[in-house]
């Protein structure tokens, strides 16, 4: 499955002004939910599909960067959030 450049929907409430758009997948941050997070370390910013692969692909520990389309402009904003990939409509079944 290709993650990067996906289009899917939000659907959860931690970025509420997302809720039910349509946004585009830019890159994910691994294991941004994990309790021992460190920004800084190498590799944790994916931008790249085989990279990702190598690290295990989306998991329910990640982050997703993505950019909400707007639809009165017809295009994705320039502006990005990053949502629990499980907010996800595309990585639902990844819930616990």
């Amino acid at each position: 499955m290709t993650t990067l450049g996906t289009t899917t929907t939000y659907d959860a409430t931690e970025h509420a002004y997302l809720r039910g758009h349509k946004v585009r997948i830019v890159a994910v941050l691994k294991n941004a939910l994990r309790a021992d997070y460190d920004p800084d370390r190498d590799g944790q910013y994916i931008r790249d599909e085989e990279d990702l692969e190598r690290a295990g692909g989306v998991t329910a520990d990640d982050r997703v960067e993505v950019q909400p389309w707007l639809a009165a402009e017809g295009r994705f904003s320039f502006v990005s959030s990053d949502p629990r990939a499980i907010d996800l409509a595309c990585f639902a079944s990844l819930k616990r």
